[in-house]
């Protein structure tokens, strides 16, 4: 029970790995209030958390200061304080450099930055305020290294592992430590429905040296880790749940 007593706040928490880390935070103890654009998407995974502690919802979108500010006014009411920041919310395009509109560069680092950013000022702030607090942001391998078709991805999760180094040696002072997690090729509902071939997933899994790909719940094992006291004097750093693949050139 390493977050037992803590309160934690875990954003694009309807499905996949967000669900996957509220569900971590859960039996590690934590009350948690779990965010997500999709209403009943939320709601469902609020009845199936429930089994496992004190779950609380809210829709949100993290674009918008306004919402997150909301967001964060009724954490504060029904968990009384936010000891943890879970920023999990994301989207993903496969695009080729050339053929990226507009509209979708400006999505992909809204949601994918700018919410990062917006959730971890309006937090940071309370945190700040009571004197301690843990945030982790969700990056990924693409924010290390490149790959095709995914520029503006790529480019969003670069921002956050730096964004995230920059907000440690900021808040440090006031006893916020800020981490990232760095996840590879993890293989999530969204995109099994999405049509991914058995093909494509065998071609990933063949640059893996561990020879599979990852799960949803060992991303959440690392944010765990990183929200709980056992982490106390890690702050700064960029976690990577990859199996090794970055090891490759």
């Amino acid at each position: 029970m390493r977050l037992e007593g803590k309160c934690a706040v875990v954003t694009g928490a309807g499905r996949g790995i967000g669900k996957a880390i509220a569900e971590k935070f859960l039996r590690e103890g934590a009350e948690v209030l779990i965010c997500d654009l999709g209403p009943e998407r939320l709601e469902a995974a609020r009845k199936e958390l429930a089994a496992l502690g004190t779950v609380h919802r809210e829709v949100a979108d993290v674009t918008s200061r306004e919402a997150v500010e909301h967001l964060v006014g009724r954490a504060k009411e029904e968990l009384g304080r936010i000891d943890v920041l879970a920023n999990n919310a994301g989207i993903s395009r496969f695009e080729p450099f050339l053929e990226i509109t507009d509209t979708n560069w400006d999505d992909t680092l809204a949601i994918n930055l700018k919410g990062v950013f917006l959730c971890s000022q309006v937090v940071a702030r309370e945190m700040k305020n009571q004197g301690s607090g843990a945030i982790v942001n969700m990056g990924s391998t693409n924010g290390i290294l490149g790959e095709e078709g995914l520029a503006h991805y790529n480019a969003s999760k670069a921002g956050v592992i730096l964004l995230t180094k920059t907000m440690a040696i900021e808040l440090a002072p006031y006893n916020v430590r800020v981490n990232s997690v760095c996840p590879g090729f993890i293989l999530t509902e969204l995109q099994i429905e999405s049509g991914m071939s058995e093909e494509t997933i065998r071609e990933y899994t063949s640059l893996i040296p561990l020879n599979r790909y990852g799960r949803v719940e060992e991303v959440a094992n690392a944010f765990a880790f990183l929200a709980c006291d056992e982490a106390s004097f890690i702050t700064g750093t960029e976690l990577v749940v990859d199996g090794g693949q970055t090891c490759r050139e």
